[in-house]
């Protein structure tokens, strides 16, 4: 079913941590395997929860592809853009043939596309600006993803995630040629770790709006802070100024870029050497998403969210940024701006996270 209107909107999601309905005879044997790696309550938590998704590009489509098959309840998908070989480039859930293509937007193309995956998951589609929409449609989701857009909006859509009486998880994703970067917010989370084969620990987690993580001075962040941080802030901040669409920007608005970063660094009084220009160079000369790096982020986001709505497993807390340059993905904690891992991305990892292909 596809919606015209924020009327046509499911019924049926769920808040994050209800125990749910019990699977049906026919879901317990779909997955089956699924449920032997992370357990029956984890899947009956998933098969019950609603996704809405902001922005269908190819990084977003890799994360859809991998919850429709692990089986989430519902799958709503927003974004009103026709048809381009750019979305085409990244997106394989758009048909190359451009006359299926006439008169539909991205989201209902995408969802066609995923209604296949996996029959039994609810995909729809709905038109309308996201910015629009009042608190009272992101209650019916527990899961918010957002893509395409800029910094207002997705600290707008975060607030609006937050004003909520029950808890509304938040991602952002963002893929810029050889780079990416997620960011989420679980406001306050309750999960269970595994610290013996027969033993178990709650723990919580408090974690700040895009806007307050955002609001940490540079100067107090780690000094092996990923670079990759301080860059998309600049591009960001370049993007907003010059009003460009996210991705709208090229090797020739470098110069302006470079501007931008000094003036920042001057700000924020840290030294420019923490942002590289060959790495602003990079990211404003890459040509739209790179395909590998859409099927990293998209696997990682993936497992993240199959966390946060199982409520196993440690989440991720609460940046996280891959570079295909150096084949690390690095895991940045901005909310107390002192805490930082890395580990490398190799196939096998790339395999963890993607555990649904």
């Amino acid at each position: 079913m596809v919606g015209d209107s924020k009327g046509d909107l499911p019924k049926f999601g769920l808040q994050l941590g209800m125990e749910g309905e019990e699977l049906t005879e026919q879901e317990t044997a779909l997955y089956d395997r699924q449920i032997r790696v992370w357990g029956l309550d984890a899947q009956r938590r998933l098969t019950r929860a609603s996704i809405l998704v902001s922005g269908v590009n190819g990084t977003t489509a890799e994360f859809c592809k991998n919850i429709v098959l692990a089986g989430v309840g519902t799958l709503t998908l927003v974004d009103d853009r026709e048809f381009s070989e750019e979305a085409l480039s990244a997106n394989f859930l758009i048909p190359p043939e451009k006359s299926l293509c006439d008169g539909k937007t991205l989201a209902e193309l995408c969802s066609d596309s995923l209604k296949d995956f996996n029959p039994m998951v609810h995909v729809s589609a709905l038109k309308g600006d996201i910015l629009s929409f009042k608190e009272d449609f992101f209650s019916k989701f527990d899961v918010v993803v957002v893509s395409c857009c800029n910094l207002s909006v997705k600290k707008l859509i975060n607030e609006k995630c937050r004003s909520i009486s029950k808890r509304v998880a938040f991602y952002s994703v963002d893929c810029r040629d050889s780079c990416g970067e997620i960011f989420v917010d679980l406001q306050s989370y309750k999960y269970t770790k595994k610290k013996k084969l027969d033993e178990a620990v709650e723990c919580e987690l408090h974690y700040p709006s895009l806007e307050q993580a955002l609001a940490a001075p540079w100067k107090k962040l780690p000094k092996k802070m990923s670079k990759l941080y301080f860059a998309m802030r600049v591009i960001e901040q370049f993007e907003e100024i010059e009003n460009r669409r996210p991705g709208g920007i090229s090797f020739t608005d470098l110069p302006a870029v470079l501007k931008i970063k000094k003036e920042l660094c001057e700000a924020q009084s840290i030294d420019e050497y923490q942002v590289p220009d060959d790495l602003l160079e990079r990211l404003v000369s890459g040509q739209g998403e790179f395909p590998p790096v859409c099927a990293i982020l998209g696997g990682i986001l993936g497992q993240e969210v199959i966390k946060a709505v199982s409520s196993k497993g440690e989440p991720l807390k609460n940046f996280f940024f891959f570079d295909v340059f150096n084949g690390k993905g690095v895991i940045e904690d901005v909310s107390n701006g002192n805490a930082s891992s890395n580990f490398p991305i190799t196939p096998n990892l790339v395999q963890h996270f993607q555990l649904i292909d």
